[in-house]
């Protein structure tokens, strides 16, 4: 699931590599890593609708992916500009639902890593040849409202808040959104899972973390945030350490649209 720069660097242009930026266009076209391809961010959204981020069909993000190239023959490498970001675990979770989620790795440090270490950059555009994918859609990366609500403090389910504690407590309540976190839910700020270096905290680090949050080893770790964005970085770690991960994709902008549906505050 991570793959160092060394890696990287050493496999770049095996045949089956396929290195892909998720972060600003104008950033891209600055520099990247040599042979690499822009994923426009809005490619894997679906069209606006209720809410501000759902995934789009999968013939509509297999035609994304095979404009870049991609076959199932791919290793797909995602990077950023400075680190591992929330963006960039929210294309992995793309990729796992489609059923890549075993030929996709993020760059550890990303390129601000990758730059720091001396190592060679471009602005060229290269010629891509479009690929063919046949997707095999998985189940197990989602969850919906209903599960949610069926689980509020099930014994082997911890629903884990991603945000930032002020929006966990309540204190601090986003723009028509209401205070406050789903029942039972634990706080484990995504944030906190990458080092001052943008690099994904220890494995050691990580389990200290989930169990702080009253993750128990063979729960299933569901994970929301505001709109579905930050609590992939969760999801992301979670698989990472071989637990069972969902994400919770409606997260706190569908539940607090429901008035009938219970929110807790910090005491």
């Amino acid at each position: 699931m991570l793959v160092s720069t060394a890696w990287l660097e050493q496999h770049l242009h095996d045949a089956d590599v396929l290195v892909l930026f998720t972060g600003q266009k104008a950033d891209y076209d600055t520099a990247h890593i040599p042979g690499a391809l822009f994923l426009a961010y809005t490619d894997i959204q679906a069209a606006p609708g209720a809410l501000t981020l759902e995934l789009p069909t999968m013939d509509r993000l297999a035609e994304v992916f095979e404009k870049l190239g991609a076959t199932n023959d791919s290793h797909l490498v995602l990077y950023a500009s400075k680190g591992i970001t929330a963006a960039e675990t929210r294309v992995f979770l793309t990729l796992d639902t489609m059923g890549l989620g075993s030929h996709t790795s993020i760059l550890n440090g990303g390129f601000s890593a990758w730059q720091g270490e001396g190592r060679a950059a471009s602005a060229e555009l290269r010629a891509v040849t479009p690929g063919k994918l046949q997707l095999c859609p998985q189940s197990d990366t989602g969850v919906d409202a209903d599960y949610v609500r069926g689980n509020l403090r099930q014994p082997g389910v911890d629903i884990v808040d991603a945000r930032d504690p002020q929006y966990y407590s309540g204190a601090s309540t986003s723009t028509g959104k209401r205070a406050g976190h789903i029942p039972g839910a634990t706080n484990l700020t995504y944030s906190t899972l990458i080092d001052e270096d943008g690099k994904l905290n220890s494995e050691e680090k990580l389990r200290q973390q989930f169990a702080a949050a009253g993750v128990q080893p063979g729960d299933r770790v569901v994970s929301y945030c505001h709109i579905g964005q930050q609590a992939t970085m969760v999801y992301f770690a979670a698989r990472y350490l071989g637990m069972d991960a969902r994400l919770y994709d409606g997260s706190w902008e569908e539940w607090s649209a429901h008035a009938s549906w219970p929110a807790e505050v910090a005491k």
